[in-house]
């Protein structure tokens, strides 16, 4: 890409060399921003979250007035706003990796700013009611729920990759400037200038960033194979999240962290108005303070990670901010919680950032969105849950009993990490490769032809077996991760020195796209699982069409179907 003499010239920046230089260092914080598709949507997306923010304070407080006296109803605003990034991530990110991400995201900002307008009318009207509130929120939250996974799976196309943690890293810090100041900002326009206004910023606010996606010219390039059903690629991501241990880990930890941590964003409406006697303008201080603490602990997510891991400070941070749970619940000073709340929020994005990170450095790229679906739906899925738990603990026990509970399990939750730490590795080895050897086919075949079964034979050492088999359990996990089925290993009792490999597809288009998923990393290892096979005739595999119908004479007088090779659609 061709570097301006003025970096961020195109958006009236001033930045001098001495600057340019520090930005340019691997890891460095601001790094991304040079990469001018990257720096045009990140800036656009502040506008974005400061809409979503304005919106939760707006709704937040206008139920506390809708319903005054449940504690239960004002906690189910977060979950509204967050349960469609549980439900919708899935399917969304399954779209995201199937279809062009810039069109998915436009799709996805245009619904939420219609939602959006849609509900300051119903609120300019007077027609709201506590159910029709949520409702909005969902649909809302809906359309962003469609839309995160996209822009989250695009980063990587936006910057080069030794940016990429850096820039994981700015897409909170995004979130986090914005919440800094967004939620005051929330809370003066709900002061001065009701609800109604609120919610009209809000869907105003997608536009710059449905702007910024509609003039980007993302280099689209279509798979040779059609697109998977939608079906089809929600499993694919769900087995594939299944059958990576690290992967899977990080999804385990983040919901954890998100269900004992909700409590705070579900009852900060009541900790402002009850505990501290405040007023919306109280309720935005809090959420200020929190989102300052964010954009300063996300300044530091690289630095952190590098000298003392993932898995270190994800136990660091969970204990402080279990801690300050505990002094947040029997705390009735506005300066005291507030300065809580700036440590909390510091904590609490470092912990959310590299949990991020890991997903994304563990997902190859065919999987990345859908991956990232995953791990929004931890999250969302973790305080949604929470918000309903923890605003019946308040309803039967009280405020200050729910908060301090809700700090003892966040730190309860570093247990499982000694259990099962989380992963530290980068993105190294998760680009797909293209296979050399293609599949000879003489039947004639379509894509939705099958089942299909793979048997790959190898003539082993006996004396190598216990290697040898330990590290066939680990390509069973790249077989079934990438798309195989009823994986199996077979020992010959006649000839100890046969081993087979047998697992299926449930179609040849499957099958190819499976060849299409392996990465470097996989390469490696069925090279090592090679390596044990003493044929010196490379590995003996057969293909097989099982209930072959319509590959046979229905009639002995019948003339046998055409007997061609297919197009080979896979690599």
């Amino acid at each position: 890409m061709q570097r301006k003499a003025t970096v961020w010239a195109d958006w009236g920046y001033f930045v001098s060399n001495e600057t340019q230089a520090n930005l340019g260092r691997k890891g460095a914080t601001f790094a991304p921003l040079r990469e001018v598709t990257f720096r045009r949507i990140w800036t656009a997306s502040l506008f974005s979250n400061f809409g979503q923010l304005i919106l939760g304070v707006g709704a937040a407080w206008e139920m506390t007035r809708l319903a005054p006296n449940s504690p239960s109803m004002v906690a189910l605003v977060q979950t509204a706003l967050m349960l469609p990034l549980m439900l919708v991530a899935l399917p969304a990110g399954a779209v995201a990796d199937m279809f062009d991400r810039r069109k998915i995201a436009l799709v996805g900002l245009g619904f939420s700013a219609v939602s959006g307008a849609a509900l300051a009318a119903l609120a300019f009207a007077g027609l709201t009611t506590p159910w029709m509130l949520l409702g909005f929120c969902v649909l809302i939250g809906a359309g962003v729920a469609l839309y995160s996974p996209s822009w989250q799976a695009s980063i990587g196309e936006q910057v080069s990759d030794d940016h990429l943690p850096a820039a994981i890293a700015l897409g909170t810090i995004s979130y986090n400037v914005a919440r800094s100041v967004g939620p005051a900002i929330g809370g003066i326009v709900v002061k001065l200038f009701g609800v109604t206004i609120a919610f009209a910023i809000n869907a105003v606010f997608y536009i710059p960033l449905w702007i910024a996606f509609f003039f980007w010219t993302r280099k689209h390039r279509p798979s040779r194979l059609p697109p998977e059903r939608i079906d089809r690629a929600i499993v694919s991501g769900a087995r594939y999240a299944l059958h990576s241990h690290p992967i899977r880990t990080v999804l385990l930890r983040t919901f954890l962290f998100g269900l004992t941590t909700a409590s705070l964003a579900a009852l900060a409406p009541l900790i402002a108005k009850d505990q501290l006697q405040g007023t919306a303008s109280t309720f935005g201080l809090l959420l200020g303070a929190t989102g300052v603490g964010a954009v300063v602990g996300a300044l530091f997510i690289s630095e952190l990670r590098e000298k003392l891991g993932t898995e270190r400070c994800v136990r660091l941070f969970s204990v402080a901010t279990g801690a300050l749970y505990i002094v947040i619940a029997f705390s009735h000073s506005v300066w005291v919680v507030s300065a809580a709340l700036l440590v909390t929020g510091a904590c609490s994005i470092l912990t959310v950032a590299m949990l991020n990170v890991g997903v994304q450095l563990s997902a190859p790229r065919w999987v990345t969105a859908r991956a990232l679906s995953l791990y929004s739906s931890s999250i969302t899925g973790g305080i949604a849950i929470g918000s309903i738990l923890w605003g019946g603990v308040t309803a039967a026990y009280g405020l200050p009993t729910a908060l301090a509970v809700s700090g003892v399990c966040v730190i309860l939750t570093i247990v499982v990490g000694y259990f099962s730490p989380l992963p530290s590795g980068d993105a190294e080895g998760q680009d797909a490769i293209e296979l050399a050897n293609d599949p000879e086919v003489i039947l004639e075949l379509s894509l939705r032809s099958g089942p299909v079964t793979i048997e790959v034979e190898y003539d082993v050492d006996p004396m190598q077996a216990r290697d040898f088999y330990n590290l066939l359990r680990q390509i069973q996990k790249i077989r079934l991760r990438n798309g195989g089925f009823n994986w199996t290993a077979s020992r010959d009792i006649a000839q100890p020195h046969i081993w087979l490999e047998r697992y299926q597809c449930p179609t040849w288009g499957d099958y190819l796209r499976m060849r299409s998923r392996y990465t470097q990393a996989d390469s490696e290892l069925q090279n090592q699982a090679d390596s044990f096979n003493r044929s010196g005739q490379g590995l003996r595999v057969r293909r097989w069409l099982e209930q072959p119908y319509g590959s046979v004479r229905w009639q002995a007088e019948s003339l046998d179907p055409k007997m061609g090779t297919v197009s080979y659609l896979g690599p």
